[in-house]
C-alpha cells in the first residue's frame, strides 16, 4: 500500500481503474490508452488488477468491475463503478487539471 500512497499524492490528477481480467480479451485497456494519450502529462492513468491487489481493493471497498477513481494530492475526488467510454473518462479527469 505504500506504493499506492506515493501514486495518489501527486499534484496532478491520477485516474485509476481497478479491474478483473475475466476474459482473454481486455476491453478497457485500449480505452485507457486513449485517455492517457489525450491527457498527456496533465494526469496519470493507472490500471490495478483487483486479484493481484486484493488487500488494496478491499481497503478501498472495490466490489464492482471496473471501478474508476480519480485522486489528486492524496484525496479521492471522483469514483464510478461502471464501464465508461474514453470521452467520459477524459472529461472526468480534465475537471481536475
Amino acid at each position: 500500500m505504500a506504493k499506492f500512497g506515493s501514486l495518489i499524492t501527486k499534484e496532478i490528477p491520477v485516474l485509476i481503474e481497478f479491474y478483473l481480467l475475466v476474459t482473454a480479451q481486455d476491453d478497457s485497456k485500449p480505452i485507457l490508452q486513449t485517455v492517457a494519450a489525450a491527457v498527456g502529462d496533465k494526469a496519470n492513468v493507472i490500471r490495478i488488477n483487483i486479484d493481484d491487489n486484493a488487500v488494496l481493493a478491499k481497503a478501498l471497498r472495490v466490489k464492482t468491475n471496473p471501478t474508476y477513481m480519480i485522486y489528486k494530492s492524496g484525496e479521492m475526488l471522483w469514483r464510478q463503478s461502471e464501464s465508461h467510454d474514453a470521452n467520459t473518462l477524459i472529461n472526468a479527469v480534465s475537471n481536475y487539471f
